[in-house]
């Protein structure tokens, strides 16, 4: 993976390069403060501990501002970042942007993606389109597998 960085909440920055952990998940989502997405972000949170123990990071990133990640992360009480990408760069190098059909019109939006890189920056798994129920543990136990 090309390194890159961009603003993320707490008032840091997100780079690639250089992160001290064993993995890092990056997981897209499309907006703040929507069931699927509060869902998706609590299941990280309530297993954030057991990432951690296993050496990972995890980062959260959508197209919302920081002002809206920092109101988020608070009423969630997250333990991880949230990374803002408003110009939707990040959303681009994933390619995770797509035509998605919503009460039957079509709008451009993220399709909701999870990606595990390793420490050397590879990228060495992802899961698009990705369906909330399950999806946390599936992530969590492939990550621990990797050791």
């Amino acid at each position: 993976m090309p390194d890159f960085s961009a603003a993320m909440t707490s008032g840091q920055t997100f780079t690639l390069a250089g992160r001290p952990a064993q993995a890092t998940v990056l997981f897209f989502y499309p907006k703040d403060n929507t069931p699927g997405c509060t869902t998706e972000n609590m299941a990280f949170r309530d297993l954030h501990e057991q990432f951690k123990a296993a050496g990972v990071e995890i980062y959260g990133i959508s197209r919302d501002s920081l002002r809206s990640h920092e109101s988020f992360k608070a009423k969630l009480g997250l333990p991880f970042e949230l990374i803002s990408d408003p110009d939707e760069a990040m959303c681009q190098a994933f390619g995770v942007m797509k035509q998605k059909k919503m009460y039957g019109k079509e709008v451009r939006g993220v399709e909701r993606s999870t990606f595990v890189i390793d420490a050397q920056g590879r990228l060495v798994k992802e899961w698009r389109g990705v369906k909330v129920p399950g999806h946390v543990d599936e992530v969590l136990e492939f990550v621990a597998r990797r050791g």
